[in-house]
């Protein structure tokens, strides 16, 4: 190991150790939750109206610590402790790629993926599948709330068939039988995209550029602002049309607004790239607030 290497891995090492030690000395790090009782009324049709009471954990800053109904909550507090942990683990690639860094990066993959389908189950199959092929036993199982009168929906029988043709994918022999339910799920989903995309950015562009140079109140005064801003819109639009109109040379008058057309869209690179960067900034901040707030309690 080189010198370097095994400097900065005992400055992490015991750097984490320290921040570890000094929170339990000080005896930061700990979450305090407030039992809040909560009251919701239901009804069914046909039946009278339902109270139910229950009581939820509310969290509560360090400064309440003893006061009456406020307690120590261990699982929050091991929660608060590991996600401390694994942005450490993520900023640990500042440094350079290493196990802490990958073993953090396999947790965060894997439980993206549980969550993404378990929320695709409730949402999905048992909402949208189970309960209509099998209302009946979807109230007794999993929705007790569900309506009595609620019928068999046969058509849902299409996506059950079409999903179970996609299983087929498992097996070495029938791989050719999961791309019919997949060219039905790609066609039908560019289909539906396709109409948005026209609807919100084609069409939505089309009426957004057709707009007057010259702009006038309902007194009938110039509104020079206005004005200005209408016809750097419109003059954008049409000298970025130009410089991708390639059936012409680029020569003369067409090549100055083909030029035109570049600022305009070097101008629009740089404000999207912008704006990327202050999203992660964002992001950045947000977990540097939780390491030095939640945690460290600074």
């Amino acid at each position: 190991m080189k010198q370097s290497t095994l400097i900065w891995t005992l400055l992490m090492i015991f750097g984490g150790l320290g921040l570890v030690s000094v929170q339990l000395f000080r005896g930061k790090g700990e979450v305090y939750v407030r039992e809040v009782p909560v009251e919701a009324k239901a009804s069914q049709p046909g039946s009278p109206e339902q109270v139910y009471h229950w009581s939820k954990s509310q969290r509560v800053s360090t400064t309440e610590k003893g006061k009456p109904g406020v307690s120590f909550s261990l699982s929050r507090t091991l929660g608060l402790w590991v996600a401390a942990f694994c942005t450490l683990a993520i900023f640990s690639f500042l440094y350079g790629d290493n196990p802490l860094y990958k073993f953090t990066e396999s947790v965060f993959v894997g439980v993206s993926a549980a969550y993404a389908m378990v929320v695709a189950f409730w949402t999905e199959i048992a909402t949208n599948l189970f309960a209509k092929l099998l209302p009946a036993l979807a109230r007794i199982s999993f929705f007790p709330d569900m309506d009595k009168e609620t019928q068999v929906s046969w058509l849902y029988l299409v996506p059950l068939v079409l999903s179970i043709l996609l299983l087929w994918r498992l097996v070495p022999k029938g791989n050719w039988i999961a791309r019919w339910p997949l060219a039905f799920f790609i066609g039908a989903t560019a289909g539906i995209r396709l109409i948005s995309y026209l609807e919100a950015d084609f069409v939505g562009q089309i009426q957004n550029t057709i707009m007057p140079f010259i702009v006038f109140d309902s007194t009938g005064s110039f509104l020079w602002i206005k004005s200005l801003g209408n016809s750097i819109v419109i003059v954008g639009v049409l000298s970025c049309m130009v410089y991708f109109f390639f059936s012409i040379e680029h020569e003369g008058v067409v090549k100055y607004i083909s030029r035109l057309g570049i600022w305009f869209l070097m101008v629009t690179f740089g404000a999207s790239f912008a704006y990327t960067v202050m999203g992660r900034i964002a992001l950045l901040s947000g977990r540097l607030d939780f390491l030095f707030n939640n945690w460290l309690g600074i």
